[in-house]
């Protein structure tokens, strides 16, 4: 099921990239920032730290789009591309202002766009999925950011590793970290509600 959202997601960036390239489509292009703007947003955020600036980078970046639309068809994958693209004018941002002299993934602050509570839902569902939430919050900083492209972005581990400019090894391991954590934690919750 992920994997068909994950394709869906795909496809329709593609189908509005080609709308928004051929056509001058401001509508396709306005559907086109709200599937990307968001998780755009919270990537440069957990960079910067600054709302404000996480904002202005990725309404830049989307700008760009609709401004070299005759180019996008160029672009083999528009996702990945806006996404390094935010990764470099974040370190950009925190160069300009001289806050940075080493940038390290393990100075990121991770905002999760997905909502982990869900009216209506049985109590021990709901409190499972506050043990993953809680459990995903405890990872270390970089393994959380690689989590969240993973699982939340639907994200590639190739594509993360181009984004974050890492070894597609290295995204193996971190996520491998995440899942055992989660996947202890979810052991550990059953102990505790065995109705599950």
């Amino acid at each position: 099921m992920t994997e068909d959202k994950n394709s869906n997601t795909e496809r329709k960036i593609k189908e509005l990239t080609y709308q928004i390239s051929r056509y001058d489509d401001q509508t396709a292009y306005k559907a086109l920032f709200f599937i990307l703007f968001p998780s755009l947003q919270n990537f440069v955020f957990s960079i910067l730290k600054s709302r404000v600036w996480a904002e202005e980078i990725a309404s830049d970046l989307l700008m760009d789009v609709w401004m070299k639309r005759e180019r996008l068809e160029e672009i083999e994958n528009l996702k990945v591309y806006l996404f390094v693209s935010a990764r470099h004018a974040a370190l950009a941002r925190l160069k300009q202002e001289h806050k940075m002299d080493l940038f390290s993934l393990d100075d990121v602050e991770v905002e999760f766009i997905s909502d982990y509570t869900h009216p209506g839902q049985a109590t021990e569902f709901s409190e499972l999925e506050y043990t993953i939430a809680k459990t995903v919050k405890d990872l270390p900083p970089a393994c959380q950011l690689i989590y969240k492209l993973a699982k939340e972005d639907r994200l590639k581990y190739k594509e993360i590793a181009l984004i974050l400019d890492l070894s597609v090894k290295t995204i193996d391991n971190q996520l491998a970290i995440a899942i055992k954590r989660i996947a202890e934690s979810i052991r550990v919750h059953k102990k505790t509600f065995p109705s599950l």
